[in-house]
This record gives structure tokens, sequence and C-alpha cells, in this order.
């Protein structure tokens, strides 16, 4: 497919996704979001890529947040019809799709940006990055998944600091709070991308999709529902063969090869 918003790259079976608006920031409108819906689902079904780094042009933002234009055009209305669904569908996509997802914050990620983020599987920053939930400044509240994500996140004292004094913090700070995996010299970033994504090339697919969506399921359930859900996952490793391939590797002292490319 032909993208105006964002750009889509596969090096070495790993997906580059960037959202194109430098002269905006990178700002979040409804056909960006349309856009990287389209084009993670077409990169899931055409089995090209292993894993996906999700990053912005330029490098002034990953993205500065929401389109403001379209913001000031919403209506109570609106956001009780599929616009708003589309704003909660994208981070729904990427928290459960096959392929893991590394953002890569090159710069400001604030509002829609964060919202966005905050749905990877990880997130490494920039050490010029700046992180944040603003909307209050404007009197509306993140509307995509923010207070809820961040909450299960940093944790509810942190979360409640940033999304009610709309204040954004830099990237060590990110990284103390555990907003953000690592922190690196802007011009080491993407070395830094592509490194943990030959780490996950490594693995077995169906161990690291269980493995995260164990993790992931383990904010919304008490913990025997999540020891139960672990458990099944567990066997789903079983049942996929992996843990045949890395036992027999670890016992012949060898290199696990759990992809056949």
């Amino acid at each position: 497919m032909t993208y105006q918003r964002i750009e889509i790259d596969i090096q070495d079976r790993i997906a580059t996704l960037t959202l194109n608006d430098p002269q905006r920031l990178n700002a979040m409108s409804l056909q960006m979001r349309s856009e990287c819906l389209a084009a993670l689902r077409e990169l899931e079904a055409g089995g090209e890529a292993d894993c996906v780094i999700i990053t912005g042009a330029g490098d002034k933002a990953f993205s500065a947040g929401a389109d403001i234009n379209e913001v000031g055009k919403r209506s109570v209305a609106a956001e009780l019809g599929t616009e708003a669904q589309l704003r909660r569908e994208l981070p729904r996509l990427i928290e459960h799709m096959r392929l893991p997802t590394l953002g890569v914050l090159n710069g400001y990620c604030l509002g829609a940006g964060l919202e966005l983020a905050l749905s990877f599987t990880m997130r490494i920053a920039a050490d010029t990055a700046r992180l944040g939930l603003p909307e209050i400044n404007i009197g509306v509240i993140p509307g995509s998944g923010g207070t809820q994500r961040l909450a299960r996140m940093i944790g509810l004292g942190r979360a409640m600091e940033m999304v009610m004094l709309g204040e954004p913090i830099d990237a060590a700070h990110a990284y103390r709070i555990g907003l953000v995996n690592s922190v690196h010299p802007a011009g080491e970033l993407m070395d830094a991308a592509r490194a943990i994504c030959r780490k996950w090339q490594s693995k077995g697919p169906i161990s690291l999709m269980a493995a995260r969506d164990a993790v992931l399921r383990s904010a919304d359930v008490d913990l025997q529902t999540g020891m139960d859900y672990e458990n099944k996952l567990f066997a789903l490793c079983l049942a996929s063969g992996e843990r045949d391939i890395g036992v027999r590797a670890f016992l012949e002292k060898k290199k696990a090869r759990f992809r056949d490319r």
C-alpha cells in the first residue's frame, strides 16, 4: 500500500514504521492512525518481519500529540462513535499483535504519542526525549488509554502526577520510573533498537508472544487467575516444539535456532 503519513521499511526481517509528518512534529491525525492500523495488519499477515520498530521522522519528535485541529472539532456525539474507537483500536492492536514492537522515542513523546508508546512491547528513548500527558492543560484528559496504561506501568502515584500536572519529564526521569527501558544518545538510538530486535529474533516466536501476553495479563487479574493463564501459555510453548529445540541446544552446548531463517 501507499501511505501519506507513515513510511514502512523492512531490513533483515526487522520492520520499521515511521510516523511521517515532521513539519507538525508527527501529530497523530486520524489519517495517520488509520495508516498505522493498515500497515501493522499488513506486516502481520505478510510474514516478512519478525518484529517492528516504531519511531518518528526527523530529530525533534516521536509524536508531539494528537492533531490539535481535530481535537478542537471533537464533540460528545463523536466521542461515542467510530472516530473515538479508532483512537483506541490502534494501541489495542499493537499490544496483542503477533509481532513484538519496540518504540524508538527520538524526541517529544507527548499526549497521543505517549498513549501510543505505552502500548509497545518495549520503549527506548533518546537522551533528548521529553515524555508527558499534557491534555489537562487544554481542558481535557488523555482519551486513548493513557490514564489506564500509564498507571499500570509506573504506579498510581507517579501516573497521577503526570496526568494531573500535565508536565513532561525528561528521558532520564522516564527511565528511573520504568516508563522507558533504556536511554541512548540520539545518534546511537537506532543501533540500540536493532540490537534489541536481533535479540528478539533469537527467541522462539511462540514463547516470545506468550511471555509478553503473560506479563500484560498480570496487570488486569488477581494472582491465581494470572497463574492459571501463565500455566496455559507455558503448555502452549511445549506444544509449539520450541521447548524441545531449546533444551536440545542447551544440552549440546549450541545456540538454539528457533526460526528456519
